[in-house]
């Protein structure tokens, strides 16, 4: 294992340091400059879905995109080169956000139009978290997923009682106000619920009768009550998490981030960081 580590090159080592950690002068400078790239992406993307812009400066928009989509290339192509186990990372949440960020534009030359799908480059600027060593926010994201893993169970519960509740809610409103009203079937009526118990209120379907009226007032409180719900099942779990911090130190195994401020190997595949 320790023959592995010192086979790890030194530029590989540098390079990994300056494109996935952002702890260093060099680091910072390579993900500011890629979030501005980012941005400039994305807004020549939207542009492109201008009709009156893209009619005058097709051929400008163009070639900018395919710079961007070039440069993104490159990058994709060396974050696969600094790590020991490229698949792994290919494989990871910004693995795969990097790989989409430049496949629209190549799919774009066997796809018209698909090029439009550049915008998902917008998640890329998740990285502003660790650039900015935002870790206590990072912190707080997972302590919100592992509270909704936990809950996972609580809230599928709680999803089933509001489906079940919807759909005798959308019966009976079927059978009380009738067609006439637009309630023309069941699930037309249990749309109507939907809607009415998250308190949308689309107003294309209402109710005319007082019985009616009455039930769907029933169902906007009771919306507004349920509100507090699935609020009061993460708040609960989120008091008990801890307050462990996190640092920008990226594993140069599997790639992987997010470690604990004193942690000393990688939580997923045991390399010391």
């Amino acid at each position: 294992m320790r023959r592995k580590t010192n086979a790890f090159a030194p530029w590989r080592r540098r390079l990994h340091e300056v494109i996935f950690e952002a702890d260093t002068v060099a680091g910072k400078a390579f993900d500011v400059a890629l979030l501005v790239v980012i941005l400039m992406s994305t807004v020549v993307a939207m542009l492109e879905s201008v009709q009156d812009i893209d009619s005058r400066f097709h051929h400008a928009l163009w070639v900018a995109e395919w710079v961007f989509t070039l440069l993104f290339t490159v990058e994709y192509v060396l974050r696969l080169v600094c790590v020991r186990q490229p698949l792994s990372y290919a494989l990871s949440f910004f693995g795969l956000v990097d790989f989409l960020a430049v496949l629209p534009t190549y799919l774009s030359l066997f796809i018209p139009g698909s090029q439009a799908l550049v915008v998902i480059r917008t998640l890329r600027l998740l990285r502003v978290f660790l650039i900015f060593k935002m870790t206590r926010y990072m912190q707080e994201a997972r302590n919100l997923l592992r509270v909704l893993r936990q809950s996972a169970a609580k809230i599928t519960v709680f999803l089933a009682a509001v489906l079940i509740v919807v759909t005798i809610m959308g019966s009976v409103m079927y059978l009380v106000e009738g067609r006439q009203q637009g309630f023309t079937s069941i699930p037309q009526s249990t749309y109507w619920a939907i809607v009415t118990l998250t308190t949308v209120g689309f107003g294309d379907v209402a109710p005319a009768t007082a019985l009616g009226k009455a039930l769907a007032a029933v169902l906007m409180v009771l919306g507004y009550s349920l509100i507090i719900v699935p609020m009061g099942i993460v708040g609960a779990g989120l008091t008990r998490t801890g307050k462990g911090s996190i640092n920008t130190q990226s594993c140069t195994n599997c790639s992987l981030g997010g470690h604990e401020s004193d942690s000393k190997y990688c939580r997923h595949c045991g390399a010391t960081l």
